[in-house]
């Protein structure tokens, strides 16, 4: 369930399609509703009413066919500018921050109430009758429902376009965008269950399953159908790659200990593949997307420092969380308690590795970054156990390696490496 919320939530086009089928739905729906009190009324013999009715619905009418018009116009300029907005974002930030727009529910619920009021506006002037002053005796329908709800639509289509506007403009942003992913990933390292630190022994691989579907990285896993699928036929099954891997047609993705392997049928969409990583089984990925902003700040053809400390700051917090989980491998166990899948997850030294290793080969020429660096590392040698002390010790001294030997100048060195958590403050 959790994985199919994931992709619902990766599809753009499923909202606004659900918005559509909505808009027609309700559209059928109020018809029937309005032909009924036209009839209601009608037998009753409450023409003045009815023709009050009319009145309204043929004043209504002249919004309704200015909404149909003009909405999809609307539409189109609204999300044309976004895109130039998103494009914005991904060559400053990183092409990855397109992602946050798909999934973004805010953008999502705009198209589709700028959809639906679009479609329940065609639909409306269909249900008007011709002639410009209907007679109440002969009338069949009078949309009075229908020009309610689309006055209603247009008014909530007004209230979204601002909330839209404003999501886009902090997706323009470096600070929303960054908090965003780290929100995204803390999340996602929450959902983690904790490993076993202490790996029991699975005994020698007696078979594999290759990866025999399309090409792509490895986005999620089955956890509950591997489980099934190890205990019916009584064996251990350990995932090969780790989530974020590309996996390529005929490369092992599952070895199997204590048995043969599964048929192939009972391994069915156990694996999801795509073409790009998600953070939902993935957390490292934030990890990756913060790096990718702070490398590209610190590329030549941008030069900003600052928002690669900014990036150092989410990515401190991270680790600050981080520090404290076992970050083993997944053990998970049947009904009975028996280990049927091991799964591998990014350890303690891959995370230090991956949040400071490339920063600390372009940071070296900028005493903002440096000192944020090792104000981070110091913070985070306070928070670590003793075990987890030696790559964070190994980083620093390889910070300090890399500044001695690009500042020649013994003043220049020791102001890079003041830790100050703002940089330069």
């Amino acid at each position: 369930m959790a994985s199919l919320r994931e992709r619902l939530r990766d599809a753009f086009w499923c909202a606004p399609t659900a918005g559509l089928v909505g808009a027609f739905a309700l559209w059928l729906a109020l018809s029937e509703l309005d032909t009924w009190i036209v009839a209601y009324l009608q037998k009753e013999g409450a023409y003045e009413e009815l023709g009050d009715l009319l009145t309204f619905a043929g004043d209504a009418r002249t919004i309704v066919t200015t909404v149909s018009s003009a909405m999809m116009t609307f539409i189109g300029v609204v999300f044309s500018i976004s895109l130039v907005a998103v494009q914005m974002a991904s060559g400053q930030l990183t092409p990855r921050v397109v992602r946050i727009f798909v999934r973004s529910r805010i953008n999502k619920l705009t198209l589709t109430v700028f959809l639906a009021t679009f479609a329940f506006s065609l639909l409306a002037l269909t249900s008007y009758e011709g002639g410009p002053e209907p007679d109440p005796r002969r009338v069949t329908s009078a949309p009075l429902f229908q020009s309610l709800v689309t006055l209603g639509l247009v008014g909530l289509s007004l209230l979204l376009f601002v909330a839209y506007v404003s999501s886009a403009l902090r997706l323009m942003q470096v600070g929303p965008v960054l908090d965003h992913i780290a929100r995204e990933s803390l999340r996602a390292l929450g959902r983690q269950p904790e490993g076993v630190v202490d790996e029991p022994s699975l005994g020698p691989v007696t078979a594999q399953v290759a990866h025999l579907e399309r090409a792509g990285v490895l986005r999620s896993v089955a956890v509950a159908r591997l489980v099934r699928a190890a205990r019916r036929h009584g064996v251990v099954l350990r995932l090969v790659p780790r989530t974020g891997d590309f996996l390529v047609p005929g490369t092992p993705v599952l070895a199997v200990h204590g048995g043969t392997a599964p048929p192939r049928h009972a391994l069915r969409r156990t694996v999801s593949v795509g073409v790009e990583r998600a953070l939902f089984q993935d957390p490292a990925f934030g990890l990756r997307q913060l790096s990718d902003i702070a490398l590209r700040a610190l590329s030549s053809s941008v030069n900003d420092p600052t928002t690669a400390v900014q990036c150092l700051d989410r990515i401190v917090e991270y680790l600050a969380v981080a520090v404290r989980l076992p970050l083993a491998p997944l053990h998970h166990r049947d009904r009975r308690g028996h280990v049927r899948l091991v799964q591998h997850v990014p350890g303690w030294t891959d995370l230090v590795d991956l949040a400071f290793e490339e920063i600390r080969w372009c940071a070296a020429a900028s005493p903002q970054v440096t000192r944020r660096m090792l104000a981070g590392l110091d913070d985070l040698l306070l928070l670590a156990p003793e075990e987890r002390r030696r790559p964070l010790l190994r980083h620093r001294a390889l910070l300090v390696e890399a500044v001695e030997r690009t500042v020649p100048e013994g003043a220049g060195r020791a102001f890079a490496l003041r830790p100050d958590r703002q940089g330069i403050g």
